[in-house]
């Protein structure tokens, strides 16, 4: 546990210190990607693993340490990557750095967090215990929560640390399409008139019909739960 607790520490530490030092934060508005799109362009086809890779790594620090800019390199990554690549580094990269921020978050302030929140824990806590995997699920697919406090606050619930990255991998891939696809239409705006496009527009449906979707998956999922549970307690009380 010690050896744990030292790799963590020095790993934000290190994530920490690497942000400061690249003053990465000047780097994470959409702004000055639109203004550097031809250069990054320009950048990844001469050097598409090495832009993947700095890209990647960057996305994983950034959310392992709960640092604002996630959601501006989401977007990013669609116009720079792509659909298909964007989304590929995006979910594995948000998987990675919900981990590190998991592991942080339990064994190096878990105290500091469980006096902090814990009337937000509580709650959390119940769904857990009720609902337990799907509980992270639903939070995960609806997200409505701030990317770091589900990440914080799962945490100090009795969760382990493989089902917290595979749920969240698995409960974050639609979200992450559908920002990464609207990201890919945002970079080709040079016009007003391109806001009006078919491709910008089906992506900005997208991106507001997805919470009341994923609500309707979440109850149709429940009541699948519910209905077994109803067909298997009868012949439990019978046996």
């Amino acid at each position: 546990m010690k050896n744990k607790k030292i790799i963590l520490l020095l790993l934000f530490i290190i994530a920490i210190g690497l942000f400061l030092w690249l003053d990465v934060g000047q780097y994470l508005n959409l702004a000055y990607i639109k203004s550097r799109q031809d250069a990054i362009d320009n950048y990844y086809a001469l050097n598409p693993f090495k832009t993947g890779l700095i890209f990647f790594i960057s996305y994983i620090l950034i959310t392992g340490i709960s640092l604002p800019g996630a959601g501006i390199l989401t977007l990013a990554g669609g116009a720079v990557f792509g659909v298909v690549w964007g989304t590929i580094l995006v979910s594995f990269g948000s998987v990675f750095g919900a981990t590190m921020a998991f592991l942080i978050a339990r064994y190096l302030f878990h105290d500091y967090i469980q006096a902090r929140f814990s009337k937000q824990l509580a709650p959390i806590n119940r769904g857990i215990k009720k609902e337990g995997d799907l509980y992270l699920f639903t939070i995960r697919i609806i997200p409505i929560f701030p990317f770091f406090i589900v990440n914080t606050l799962m945490a100090l619930t009795p969760i382990k640390t493989l089902n917290f990255a595979l749920v969240s991998q698995i409960g974050m891939l639609l979200p992450t399409i559908i920002f990464v696809n609207a990201g890919t239409q945002l970079a080709r705006i040079e016009s007003p008139s391109d806001v009006l496009s078919p491709e910008l527009i089906v992506s900005f449906v997208l991106l507001g019909l997805f919470p009341l979707l994923a609500k309707k998956t979440i109850v149709f999922i429940r009541r699948k739960q519910h209905k077994s549970l109803d067909i298997i307690e009868p012949e439990n009380d019978g046996s």
